[in-house]
């Protein structure tokens, strides 16, 4: 089953009256919050969730966005109306990253039926709706393990064993910016893959929230899979991914998946990794 759908199918789903429940994760790393952009317009009947808070645990020794709390996380979905029997459909401002976070999380936690929109609300033409939103109760049950996860040990030994991916953008991977962490570099053995390359720039819808913009659309499952052969990944074969603090790294998931190949998530990610004085680090672009 496809990690995406369209503005276009979700519309032609709407119409048809079948309704998905639609969370809508805005997020910006750094600010501004979400929500004033939620409460000024959303898809219909949308019920915002928090990454900070909700989608992630407190930020400490095991990184900026940990994996959250599964009570605080159940707590958050049942109120957003999500239900085992009810497919969801999460977008964010068109970046892609928190919406797969959502994804990512729902689906580790073992909800069958979730999908990112593709191009998040930039690619939706459709009617808004203002102010919140308070649906029927949720029921579902957060069953976590579903997706495979990564913890430090394990990320540097599937670096040596299989294809770790670094899923950040090419010049924090070799180390020469770093603005967030205390120390630029990578972990030895990965390999860089920025997040960005895997979606391809759109034309802009010609009415709607995301008119004069365009709207960062994933490249064809086709294009996805020649990518990630280049990168080394197998058919069969182990496949990890990290990026700062386990968001982007999500999104690349998800474009793993679109392509056909499964991969585990290090939710602590460089984050957690470069807190640690003990660990390795790498630098310099990869070899070749």
């Amino acid at each position: 089953m496809t990690a995406i759908t369209s503005a276009s199918a979700l519309t032609e789903q709407l119409a048809a009256g079948e309704r998905p429940v639609l969370l809508d994760v805005r997020w910006q790393l750094g600010g501004p919050h979400g929500r004033p952009d939620y409460l000024a317009g959303h898809l219909p009947g949308a019920v915002y969730v928090d990454l900070d808070t909700e989608l992630a645990g407190p930020p400490g020794e095991s990184g900026r966005h940990p994996l959250p709390d599964p009570e605080v996380f159940a707590s958050a979905v049942r109120r957003a109306g999500v239900r085992a029997d009810r497919p969801v459909v999460v977008y964010d401002g068109g970046q892609g990253w928190a919406a797969a976070r959502a994804w990512w999380l729902l689906r580790w936690a073992g909800h069958p039926d979730v999908r990112v929109l593709d191009g998040g609300l930039a690619a939706w033409d459709g009617p808004l709706e203002k102010g919140e939103v308070t649906p029927e109760q949720g029921d579902f049950v957060p069953r976590p393990g579903a997706l495979p996860v990564l913890d430090a040990d394990g990320a540097a030994e599937l670096a040596r064993r299989g294809v770790l991916l670094d899923a950040r953008a090419a010049e924090r991977y070799s180390g020469e910016v770093e603005p967030i962490d205390p120390v630029g570099g990578h972990i030895p053995g990965a390999v860089s893959a920025p997040t960005a390359q895997n979606v391809a720039p759109a034309p802009a819808p010609a009415t709607g929230p995301g008119e004069g913009e365009a709207a960062p659309l994933l490249r064809s499952p086709d294009e996805l899979r020649a990518r990630f052969a280049a990168l080394g990944v197998r058919e069969g074969g182990e496949v990890g991914v990290y990026c700062g603090s386990g968001v982007s790294a999500a999104h690349e998931i998800l474009a793993l998946a679109e392509a056909g190949f499964d991969a585990a998530l290090y939710p602590g990610s460089w984050s957690e990794w470069s807190a640690d004085p003990d660990r390795p680090v790498a630098t310099g672009p990869e070899p070749g």
